[in-house]
């Protein structure tokens, strides 16, 4: 029951200062295209990276709240500044002679007025220098992976005089277990599970905890970067081909028990499907929390269209619903990127009996 308060508390908490923050960069008043065009901007805006954290505005003042960001560019030698220096991309920043603007949160190199040039499409033409930049997800990656790791240096030390858990460990070991007992053994099976048991809990904490994190006011979107997501699906694949057996293989281009002709049909399929598998988990991942994200800022957006107050309570009581929703997403994507990752390894280190 204090379990529930508290999820209960920490969502109505997480909804409001969200609301908030929305309502700092979405003037009140009459709904009309402005206003609509905003909030898109707004959500396009929280799905995006960016070179520093951007809190919240105060359009009365132009004050702009958060805190910069390192910048590395390889332009003729490296160059680095802070983002500050493009005040919220309304600046251009001049560092070493070189003159560098923010376009929808990618770095052009321009001139001293800021110039760009644009195509047909509204694609910037301007020559961008290769980007190391400390930026929004990858300083929360960082700070993201030293937390999982104290948590779990600490959950470690617990065990070194009592076998029973202490502290967070009493929280973290049904979890643990729960990945071991539910995941990893009956899809890779009892002999070859524990060599992958790393790997497995620190996919599984780390979606898990950054899903978390996104639904926190920060506008962390970790997860629905798409570059994050192939990150780790390209990892499960390097592992999964790096650690798989000559069955493997000889069930991808050979199939026993399969009739030779259509061995030379299948073996293309069978060969596509390795690919397409890191790809699947991807995809996935990717969609499942961008579209989470753009369907709660876009309710908290409709909070301030309607001058309705029935139907802003509506809202209001949807959005608060799908909140609700999104800690269980958090939890499920972490479990089926986890699980369907033990189904690949299994796959790979399966012991398959000769067909005669």
């Amino acid at each position: 029951m204090q379990l529930k308060k508290s999820i209960f508390a920490l969502v109505v908490s997480l909804l409001f200062i969200q609301s908030a923050s929305f309502a700092s960069s979405s003037e009140e008043g009459n709904p009309g295209t402005d206003l609509k065009a905003e909030i898109k901007q707004d959500i396009q805006h929280h799905l995006m990276d960016a070179h520093d954290f951007h809190l919240f505005s105060d359009k009365e003042t132009g004050a702009h709240y958060g805190f910069p960001l390192p910048v590395i560019l390889w332009d003729n030698g490296l160059q680095v500044f802070m983002s500050s220096k493009f005040h919220h991309g309304e600046s251009v920043a001049e560092v070493n002679g070189n003159y560098y603007v923010v376009n929808h949160g990618k770095i052009y190199k321009t001139d001293e007025s800021g110039t760009l040039e644009f195509d047909e499409s509204h694609h910037a033409l301007n020559e961008k220098p290769f980007d190391f930049s400390i930026t929004k997800n990858v300083f929360s990656i960082i700070v993201i992976s030293l937390f999982i790791f104290w948590i779990f240096s600490s959950m470690a030390k617990s065990y070194k005089n009592d076998l029973a858990p202490t502290g967070a460990a009493k929280f973290l070991e049904p979890l643990v277990i729960f990945v071991r007992d539910e995941i990893a053994r009956p899809n890779i099976g009892e002999k070859h599970y524990r060599k992958y048991m790393s790997y497995l809990l620190t996919v599984f904490f780390f979606i898990w905890i950054v899903n978390l994190f996104g639904l926190t006011p920060l506008g962390i979107n970790i997860t629905g970067n798409i570059a994050v997501t192939f990150a780790l699906a390209i990892l499960t694949f390097i592992i999964t081909q790096a650690t798989a057996k000559g069955e493997y293989w000889k069930h991808i281009f050979w199939m026993p028990g399969v009739p030779v002709p259509m061995k030379f049909v299948l073996a293309p399929i069978e060969l596509l499907g390795v690919f397409i598998k890191p790809f699947a988990l991807m995809i996935r991942l990717f969609a499942n929390i961008s579209a989470g994200h753009i369907v709660l800022m876009s309710l908290i957006g409709l909070l301030f269209v309607f001058n309705n107050w029935f139907a802003r309570g509506a809202f209001l009581g949807l959005t608060f619903f799908l909140s609700m929703i999104e800690l269980l997403v958090a939890f499920l994507q972490a479990y089926i990127f986890t699980m369907l990752t033990a189904l690949y390894f299994g796959s790979a280190v399966a012991e398959h009996e000769e067909h005669h």
